[in-house]
Parts: structure tokens; sequence; C-alpha cells
């Protein structure tokens, strides 16, 4: 009974291996096309990006960052947005600015910069492309930032839109610093 099983076994396993590879779908740049991340663990992805923003600002000799609500109500407003429109840019469907969206979610300090990103990757992928660019990379480490927000929202097709707002003080608006 045991030879059968185990012939059995084998025989399944030899069957799996002659199985064809996953076919790889290239795009018309003749790259493959990404593969789809699916947000499985949302309650997850925010402390992801948290603790690597504070990673990267320690590694810049910066002072970290805390999760603001706030912020995030903004970055999440404007995710959502964005997939709605179907484009990444800075300015909603109501012509709002991110200055806008970050007074309307009640902040009281210093909107400095905002980054977004459409793609199919990873919120630390995203992270990895936003440092690899000098002007996304200055607005996650800027040594004035107290406060994040990051948000996102991903389409039925895997889409992601990523919004990552950061903040700094109140009282740098009273001394007139603005991002």
């Amino acid at each position: 009974m045991v030879s059968k099983f185990a012939a059995f076994i084998i025989l399944a396993l030899a069957v799996a291996a002659c199985a064809p590879p996953a076919e790889i779908r290239f795009g018309p740049d003749g790259k493959p096309l990404p593969k789809v991340y699916r947000i499985a663990d949302a309650s997850q992805v925010q402390f992801r990006m948290l603790d690597s923003v504070n990673a990267l600002r320690r590694a810049a000799g910066v002072g970290p960052v805390r999760l603001d609500n706030r912020l995030t109500a903004a970055a999440a407003t404007h995710s959502l947005d964005m997939s709605v429109q179907n484009r990444p840019w800075h300015f909603g469907s109501d012509g709002s600015s991110p200055l806008d969206r970050v007074a309307r979610s009640g902040y009281a300090g210093a909107l400095l910069g905002e980054n977004i990103s459409e793609t199919y990757e990873t919120e630390l992928e995203t992270l990895a492309a936003w440092m690899e660019r000098a002007d996304t990379r200055m607005v996650i480490l800027d040594p004035r930032a107290s406060a994040m927000g990051f948000a996102w929202q991903q389409d039925r097709n895997g889409k992601i839109w990523w919004a990552l707002v950061m903040g700094g003080p109140e009282a740098m608006i009273r001394q007139g610093v603005q991002g």
C-alpha cells in the first residue's frame, strides 16, 4: 500500500515538473509587463512606509516623522481622486492643490511637499523610486518635517495610486517658512 502511494506521489511530482513555465508578457517597449501587487494586509502598509521613511531620514541625519491623521486624510482624498481622474498629478478634479487639501483636512502646520505615484509596485518599491529622484527625495528628507500622511487607492486592475504628504510645525508658517 505504501509503495503505491509513494509511486503516486512521484508520478504527481513528475507531472507537475513538466508544467510549462509561467508566460512572461512584454509591453510595447519590449520590457516585461509588471506583476500586479495586491495589497493584502492594508493595516501594515502605513507602518512599513513610516518605518522606512524614518530609517532613510535617520541615515540622512534628520529627525523622524510621525503619522498624522489629517495629513493621511489629505493623502487618501488625493489618491482616490487620482484614481478617478486616471492620471497622477498634484491637482484635484476640483482644481484643489496640495495646500488646499491639507488645509481642508484641518492640519495646522505647514505643508512641505507631496509625492505621488501611479504604479503596480509595492509601497517600498515606490519609496525607492522616490528616493532616486532629487525632487521627491527632498520631500522625504526635508529636515523641517515632523509629520507625514500616507495613503493609496488600488484599482481593480491592480494599479495603485500612492500619495505621501509631509508637514512641519505650525510655527514655521508664522515664521514665513513654507514648502
